[in-house]
């Protein structure tokens, strides 16, 4: 048989578990069930409110079933195919009509196990070379923060789902305008003639702040315009323009969100644009939200005030938003900064934590709805009265809402002159005037809408006048109607004493009553009647307490008695409540009795509690507290709270006892995580860890290091103090020594779980050789600008630390223009300034004693080329002129590209581009008109772009105008056929699988070669897998993503066609072979046929062919010009 929970409702509670990536997991609890009219409800829960029931599906699960042997409700929770973020802590909750209980438990989810080591090797390799490998723009987030948020650049890189979230994140109000103006925005500017520096492509400003504007100008003296939205802003308190040299400026003072528009500043005919976006800033919450305690069916307002009119909020119930859409059940209402959230009649099921955020903090408040319950605090009781006295009937319940009706014998009382029904606050009251024996019967009251019956009966009392002789000593009555006297009266404080005492004597007797010991007060009154005499108190209060003794006298005698009269009344208030244990999400509660119980035992205690900033105190028990402690859950970490408690006994509610000191629910955090070994010395270790995946409220102050030698259990301090970091260095150890390693994160709540190492860790050096890693994008000739920085980081591994060595061309690095930094894992050279003189090849050199590593790396630095030289105007002919020049003294470390030709007319002098990217050193220039005179220049271009200046030619070209007359000069014809030639040819490389690789070579010939590419001697023509490109005579053959079976030898093929003056068609084929190969070939002789209309065949014959020239060699034949002869 289980064994039973002599406290809480479970029998076994779900244990901690742990489960590798893609594995399966179930958790069980059980809860005992014999005592239990229905089956309890059950919820299961990750980290504090995320209610997992609306979770279930493919990798979750929940079961549950019933023991009818052991009578045992098994509830379970299925994991499968669990995944790293499934990690945490979880909370299963069990509740009954009225008991609850919960539990805690934690899933820890490991990695898969370790790859093969060539695949651990390439992805090293690959972190190692992140920078080439990962796209542009694709980089590694930077864990720094920032201190000024920029929204523009936020949204540009964030995907389009995003933007809601961002906008209300960061107060942006215009979403949709934002954009459009950025799909408007330029990437490139094209270089102005009016701005030196023109405006960013955005601004942004809190509300209510300042911005300035600027930009710089060419001309000085130039009148500048500024627009917004298109129209001209005109000067004012608000918009102030200032000139200072080249700069204008535009400041705007106060923004509004009028203010977020597009701007323009307009010089002349050019416009510089910009965007400006005015962020509001955060709204925060000035009054928070309170709990609530109400009754089904009540209708329930949550109220939050926040610091800006017209604000959006959000508001969430246990972390789930409530959406717009319901508003058949929540209805969401706003009252300037006030905000509301209304539930017109609640139910047991929304009961909760209730939160409204904003993009500037968020109140949480916590709604629970009671069953309707209530408490009778006094009963109504029996009476005696006579004859045209008063019978008062009076009872008080908890809910002063509460109404109700009097019966009188099941018959409801319907008031009259005499028959008067109150209702003040928690009190009712039936009062009957000058009673009658008709109104003696049973009484009773129903409140409304609970099972109540309180009941009462209402006796009355006849006096019988018998004769009796004269000169009757006087006696006094307490045993009347055959009842025995009380020894005691008791009266409950407040309510009206009334004591009548039968007397007999004749003649009639004088009454004298008095109070033992002490005196009593005006409010005590005596009424004498022939028979009998009636004692009473207004109000009775504790000190009537008392013995009151009566005397009778008349001239016959006299007779005394005792009457003791008790006064009871609810207890007083206890003393404030002591908060003995504070954890995550609950408190432990002790108090003391109060010094006065009032008369009666201690029934229990009230507990209540309420936020700090509150006023608003919600009870936290249902049934009364017999214990002096109590612990109070589901507590908001982090959140201030008070306590204070009621004392109850059978007359009723005590006044509340003062609040506890304040407290805050706060609790260790978890342990550390990843705790691994860096590195490890002769006498240190560098051990590194991750953060606790709960920090909690409190916060974390620090992380304290120990360690233990194995085979003892005493921790060493291993630094002094606590550390922020999460790594430390722990020095002075011994050589040789065995030691664990533990961490625990700490903070205002104390220590938590040591993150341990599993195995111990020897202390010594361990030797590994040194090695350089070197990145991909240096294996190649590094290309870089002039006046750019360079910035070389050079991983290597190596240990004990490896000496470093770098030199340039085989000498020392000169300190003062190249900075040299050195660590444990990688090597950096600095050049703050690229220089010409800075290119070469630079070697570094890793050594530890005779063991080494070597690599070198080629820098080449290059710069804008010179212009070209001695450019001239060889002719002038009808609309057309030809120019030559001869390639630029200075090409500026790079091969010259081309060059730009622009033409000027003599009377504007404005240039003009005729031809860009030209690469032969002599043009003609077309289309030129008659009459004008014109200038040309010509700038030269490489890599790094045009040149600074250009060459001019130094006399004009007139174009004659038409009449003149024109005789052409004779010109020998010239053939410009010309074969072709490979200026750059192929070069053998190597290429990692799956990434794109490219072929490229350059050739020249006339007419325009055709290209063929061949792998392996087979065309590639049809081959999708391969693209080929030929611009400007650079050639490229692209593999896409290869593999193993791409490699092998690639040729390309150029072939162009010339007319020969017989009309002799031949083929001309040209390789790199061709270029240098002597002709004809030695051993070779030619055959020449002449065959029907006029062709031509020729013939090689080889004798005996050379190595210099194998048979699948290709030879061009060139028609000489005006002549049958074949060279």
């Amino acid at each position: 048989e289980p064994p039973l929970d002599p406290v809480g409702l479970f029998v076994t509670r779900p244990q901690d578990g742990e489960v590798t990536v893609g594995g399966n997991i179930t958790f069980t609890c059980k809860v005992a069930g014999a005592s239990m009219l229905k089956k309890p409800s059950v919820k299961w829960f990750k980290g504090k409110w995320m209610d997992l029931g609306s979770k279930v599906g493919k990798h979750l699960q929940l079961h549950d079933s019933y023991d009818r042997n052991n009578k045992v409700y098994i509830y379970e929770m299925h994991i499968i195919q669990a995944k790293m973020t499934y990690a945490g802590g979880y909370r299963c909750e069990v509740s009954t009509k009225d008991k609850f209980d919960s539990c805690n438990f934690s899933l820890i989810v490991h990695a898969m196990h370790s790859l093969p080591s060539l695949w651990l090797f390439l992805k090293f390799f690959l972190v190692c070379h992140s920078n080439v490998l990962l796209p542009p723009g694709k980089s590694e987030p930077k864990t720094e923060s920032q201190p000024d948020v920029d929204v523009w650049d936020i949204l540009r890189r964030a995907p389009p789902s995003e933007y809601e979230k961002i906008a209300f994140q960061y107060g942006i109000t215009d979403l949709r305008g934002m954009l459009k103006r950025l799909k408007r925005i330029k990437k490139e500017e094209k270089k102005s003639t009016a701005f030196l520096q023109k405006l960013d492509p955005a601004y942004q400003v809190d509300k209510g702040q300042k911005i300035k504007l600027m930009v710089e100008l060419a001309n000085p003296d130039a009148e500048v315009k500024w627009l917004k939205n298109g129209q001209e802003i005109q000067v004012s308190g608000r918009y102030i323009f200032e000139a200072v040299g080249n700069k204008r400026i535009l400041t705007i003072n106060h923004c509004s969100l009028a203010d977020d528009a597009a701007y323009q500043c307009v010089v002349d005919e050019e416009k510089s644009f910009t965007e400006l976006f005015v962020k509001e800033p955060p709204i925060l919450i000035s009054h928070p939200l309170e709990d609530q305690v109400v009754m089904v069916g009540e209708r329930v307002e949550f109220e939050c005030e926040v610091s800006e009119e017209g604000a959006a909020v959000k508001w969430e119930k246990d972390g789930i938003e409530l959406k717009r859409e319901e508003t058949f059940k929540y209805r969401f209402k706003k009252d300037g900064k006030k905000h509301y959230l209304i539930i017109n009649e609640s139910t047991k099921e929304d009961s909760g934590h209730y939160t409204v955020k904003t993009n500037g903090g968020e109140s949480v408040a916590e709604l629970i709805i009671q069953e309707k319950k209530l408490e009778v605090y006094q009963s109504i009781a029996d009476l005696t009265v006579r004859a045209r006295d008063q019978a008062v009937f009076k009872c008080e319940v908890s809910d002063e809402n509460v109404k109700g009706i009097w019966l009188k014998n099941g018959k409801e009382v319907i008031p009259d002159e005499r028959i008067k029904i109150s209702h003040i606050g928690r009190i009712h009251k039936l009062t009957i005037d000058d009673v009658t024996p008709e109104d003696e019967a049973d009484y009773s009251f129903v409140p409304e809408g609970f099972a109540y019956n309180l009941s009462a009966k209402l006796r009355f009392l006849e006096i019988k006048i018998d004769f009796v002789p004269r000169q009757e000593p006087p006696k006094i009555h307490l045993d009347f109607m055959g009842q025995a006297a009380p020894d005691t009266i008791v009266v409950v404080a407040g309510n009206k004493l009334r004591l009548d005492v039968p007397i007999s004597g004749d003649p009639i007797p004088t009454v004298i009553w008095q109070k033992l010991l002490s005196e009593t007060e005006g409010r005590v009154r005596v009424e004498m009647h022939e028979d009998h005499c009636i004692f009473i108190i207004e109000g009775a209060e504790k000190p009537d307490e008392g013995v009151y003794r009566v005397t009778v006298k008349n001239p016959a005698g006299e007779d005394k008695a005792d009457i003791t009269v008790k006064v009871i009344d609810v207890p007083d208030p206890p003393e404030a409540p002591k908060i003995i244990d504070v954890g995550e999400d609950y408190c432990t509660v002790q108090w003391q009795p109060p010094k006065y119980d009032g008369g009666q035992p201690i029934l229990g205690y009230i507990l209540e509690r309420k936020k700090k900033k509150s006023y608003r105190w919600m009870r936290l028990n249902f049934d009364l507290l017999k214990e002096l402690s109590y612990e109070a859950k589901r507590m908001i970490e982090g959140v201030v709270y008070e306590m204070r408690l009621y004392a109850v006994n059978s007359i009723g509610m005590s006044r509340p006892s003062p609040a506890s000191q304040p407290f805050m629910p706060i609790a260790p955090p978890s342990e550390p995580t990843h705790l691994t070994v860096e590195d490890i010395s002769d006498s240190t270790v560098t051990l590194k860890w991750r953060p606790p995946e709960r920090i909690g409220a409190g916060g974390l102050d620090g992380y304290n290091v120990e360690y233990c030698k194995e085979g003892s259990t005493e921790w060493v301090p291993a630094l002094q103090g606590l550390t922020e970091r999460t790594s430390a260095l722990i020095k002075d150890l011994v050589t040789g020594d065995k030691l664990y390693f533990r961490v625990r994160a700490i903070n205002l709540a104390g220590e938590s779980e040591p993150a341990l190492t599993k195995e111990p860790v020897t202390i010594q050096e361990i030797l590994q050789r040194p090695k350089f890693w070197l990145p991909r994008y240096l294996r190649q000739t590094l290309v870089k600008k002039v006046g750019e920085t360079i910035n070389i980081v050079i991983p290597f591994q190596g240990k004990p630390r490896p000496k470093v060595t770098w030199t340039k061309d085989g000498q020392t690095l000169d300190a003062k223009e190249v900075g040299i930094r050195n660590s444990t894992t990688d090597t950096i050279l600095f050049i703050r300034k690229a220089e010409h003189h800075h290119s070469g090849t630079y070697e570094v050199e890793v050594q530890i004693e005779n063991m080494n590593d070597k690599v070198a790396i080629t820098m080449q630095i290059m710069d804008k080329p010179g212009p070209p030289q001695n450019v001239k105007i060889i002719d002038v002919w009808g609309f057309n002129v030809a120019l030559e020049w001869k390639p630029p003294q200075d090409d500026g470390n790079a091969q010259i590209s081309g060059y730009t030709i622009q033409k000027a007319d003599k009377k504007t002098m404005e240039w003009y581009t005729v031809f860009d990217h030209y690469r032969r050193t002599n043009c003609v220039v077309s289309d030129l008109i008659m009459g004008n005179e014109y200038y040309f220049r010509v700038f030269s271009e490489n890599l790094c772009g045009l040149s600074e200046t250009a060459a001019t030619t130094k006399t004009p070209a007139y174009i004659q105008k038409t009449g003149a007359i024109y005789k052409p000069p004779s010109y020998k014809e010239h053939d410009f056929s010309e074969a072709p030639k490979f200026t750059h040819p192929l070069v053998s490389r190597s290429v990692i699988s799956g990434y794109n690789a490219t072929l490229s070579c350059a050739v020249r010939g006339s007419p325009k070669p055709k290209i063929f590419w061949y792998k392996n001697k087979v065309d590639l023509s049809g081959d999708a897998k391969y693209r080929m490109f030929s611009k400007h005579g650079v050639l490229t053959l692209e593999i896409r993503k290869p593999s193993p079976f791409d490699g092998g030898f690639y040729t390309c093929k150029a072939v162009n066609e010339s007319v020969y003056r017989a009309s002799c068609n031949s083929c001309m084929t040209a390789t790199t072979p061709w270029a240098t190969s002597p002709w004809p070939p030695p051993n070779t002789f030619l055959i020449l046929t002449t065959g029907p209309s006029s062709q031509c065949l020729i013939t090689l014959v080889f004798l005996s062919p050379p190595a210099a020239h194998p048979l699948s060699s290709l030879y061009l034949l060139l028609p000489a010009p005006h002549t049958h002869t074949t060279n």
